[in-house]
C-alpha cells in the first residue's frame, strides 16, 4: 500500500518552500512494500542517478539501507528508534555525517495506546497486537507492548504479519479467538 496522503503532504511542503515537482525539482519514488531485502538495491539504483538529497520513509530499514549506500549524499529520515543507537548519527546535538532527521516516539506511546484501548473497551481482557516481524524495531516494540499489557493486567495476543496476505490472515483469526 503506497501512502498517497504522505506523498501529497510531502509535495505540499515542498511547494510551500518554492519547490514544484517537474518544474524546479525532480523526485524519484521507490516503494519496497515491506520487502526490506529490496532496499539496498533500491538505494543503490537511486544513487546511480544525480541525487542531491535522499529522503527515506518507513523507518529504520529504509534509512539504514540509504546510510549503507552513501556517506556523502545527504539523507533526511524519520525513525521510530534512537538514531544514535542505530548509528545513523553520532549524537543528537552534533549528528555529524550525512544523515539527519526526526525520531518519532512510537515505542514510548505503546502504554498510552493500550491505556486508551482499556478506556474504550474496559471489559476487554485480551488485546490483539499486529506486529511486523521483519521490521527492525519489532523486538523493542513487542517488549514495550508486553510491559504495558502487564501493567494494565491485559493479555496480549501477538499477530505477526509482513505481507498483505499475512495481514488479512491475521485479522481472520481475531474474532474466533475472542480478541
Amino acid at each position: 500500500m503506497i501512502p498517497h496522503i504522505l506523498v501529497a503532504a510531502f509535495r505540499r511542503g515542498l511547494g510551500e518552500n518554492g519547490f514544484v515537482e517537474g518544474q524546479n525539482v525532480t523526485i524519484e519514488y521507490r516503494w519496497a512494500l515491506g520487502q526490506y531485502d529490496r532496499l539496498p538495491s533500491m538505494a543503490s539504483e537511486l544513487l546511480r542517478r544525480s541525487m542531491t538529497v535522499l529522503t527515506t520513509t518507513g523507518g529504520e530499514p529504509s534509512t539504514l539501507a540509504a546510510k549503507a549506500a552513501t556517506s556523502t549524499i545527504p539523507i533526511v529520515f524519520t525513525t521510530g528508534d534512537d538514531p544514535v543507537k542505530l548509528g545513523l548519527v553520532a549524537s543528537y546535538n552534533r549528528p555529524g555525517g550525512n544523515a539527519t532527521g526526526a525520531r518519532l516516539l512510537t515505542n514510548p506511546a505503546e502504554p498510552k495506546r493500550l491505556g486508551l484501548l482499556r478506556e474504550l473497551v474496559p471489559q476487554a481482557t485480551t488485546i490483539g497486537f499486529l506486529l511486523n516481524p521483519a521490521y527492525q524495531s519489532s523486538a523493542s516494540q513487542l517488549s514495550a507492548v508486553q510491559e504495558a499489557a502487564r501493567a494494565l493486567n491485559l493479555q496480549v495476543h501477538i499477530l505477526q504479519a509482513s505481507t498483505d496476505h499475512e495481514i488479512e490472515a491475521a485479522f481472520e483469526t481475531v474474532a474466533p479467538q475472542g480478541i
